[in-house]
């Protein structure tokens, strides 16, 4: 049925490079806010990543400097640059509406980073 799918996620070493992606079951130039949310085991979902409609982006202290957020109209996707990754990067990446109700929430994609 119709849900969010996230893909791209991997093992990587430290210091390297992912690109996740998320395909929206929606318009998502008609959704306010999207985001990207990560959850290691044993942890809180913690918010990551946004994206508005217009474009405006914010990040959590933690990834700042190293991951970008970007969405694509056109492919209804939105998508996670994510360099100079860290071990303590690794959890489980999920993307839905970052204001107001969620989706459903996807099966998340798997980021490693190993030492």
């Amino acid at each position: 049925q119709v849900q969010l799918v996230e893909s791209g996620g991997g093992l990587v070493q430290a210091g390297g490079s992912l690109r996740l992606s998320c395909a929206v079951p929606g318009r998502v130039s008609s959704i306010n806010a999207m985001g990207w949310y990560r959850q290691a085991p044993g942890k809180q979902r913690d918010l990551v990543a946004t994206i508005t409609s217009g474009g405006s982006t914010n990040y959590a202290n933690s990834v700042k400097g190293r991951f970008t957020i970007s969405r694509d109209n056109a492919k209804n996707t939105v998508s996670l640059q994510m360099n100079s990754l860290k071990p303590d990067d690794t959890a489980v990446y999920y993307c839905n509406i970052a204001r107001g109700p969620p989706l459903r929430w996807g099966q998340g994609t798997q980021v490693t980073v190993s030492s």
